[in-house]
């Protein structure tokens, strides 16, 4: 299990990526293919308890993984730590949370080959 384990993140990654994606382009399509749009996305996010829920759930934790990730990243030297920030924003945080523990698992698997040798 644990050497498939950042195999099975990455995959969350992707995940993470293509199926927010998948709803943000047909809210594009929605709002007429123009664009993003912001001010309304951000009130459908608010339009009901169920969705002030998840919102408040998401922003609440994906702030507390952020800080998590800007703090565990070099701390623990994960090359590339910081590309989960930018994911985080420009894809997605369910992209951004499973690439950084990829990265994570793989450098303290690194780091546990280099005990053991």
């Amino acid at each position: 299990m644990r050497k498939a384990l950042p195999w099975i993140y990455l995959a969350l990654a992707v995940l993470g990526a293509v199926l927010p994606w998948k709803a943000n382009l047909e809210f594009i399509a929605e709002s007429g293919g123009q664009a993003f749009d912001l001010a309304r996305f951000v009130a459908d996010a608010s339009s009901t308890a169920a969705a002030r829920s998840l919102s408040a759930d998401l922003l609440i934790g994906a702030t507390a993984v952020t800080i998590w990730i800007c703090v565990e990243g070099p701390r623990q030297k994960i090359k590339g730590w910081w590309l989960a920030i930018p994911l985080s924003f420009g894809v997605a945080f369910a992209c951004a949370a499973p690439f950084f523990l990829f990265l994570r698992e793989r450098q303290l698997q690194a780091q546990e080959s280099e005990l053991t040798s």
